[in-house]
């Protein structure tokens, strides 16, 4: 017995939201995805042009922020999967950008 099994394209971004709060992304499959701020520390640092300043790269499975260094899956934001850079890592980039600016 054959069984026919349906391919679900895989969801990708179409527009990135962002609020003081929230980051919510718009599928192409018509849903919307919000996810606290906070899950992205980078994000929750950054400049209004800076959160402005993003892009949809891998047709629109990744969000990349180039004056942040910030890139976050479509497919991680489904799964629920706040940043893992570790806190190390994230002053660094704190300390960087307080020397520079």
């Amino acid at each position: 017995m054959s069984t026919l099994v349906a391919e679900i394209p895989e969801p990708i971004a179409v527009d990135v939201i962002i609020t003081d709060s929230t980051l919510s992304v718009d599928l192409n499959d018509g849903r919307t995805i919000s996810i606290p701020l906070a899950w992205y520390p980078r994000l929750s640092y950054s400049t209004e042009e800076e959160k402005n300043n993003w892009e949809l790269l891998g047709n629109g499975q990744i969000i990349h922020w180039e004056d942040i260094d910030e890139d976050i899956s479509i497919k991680g934001l489904l799964l629920g999967k706040p940043s893992m850079e570790s806190q190390t890592s994230l002053q660094k980039w704190l300390d960087k950008r307080q020397k520079d600016g």
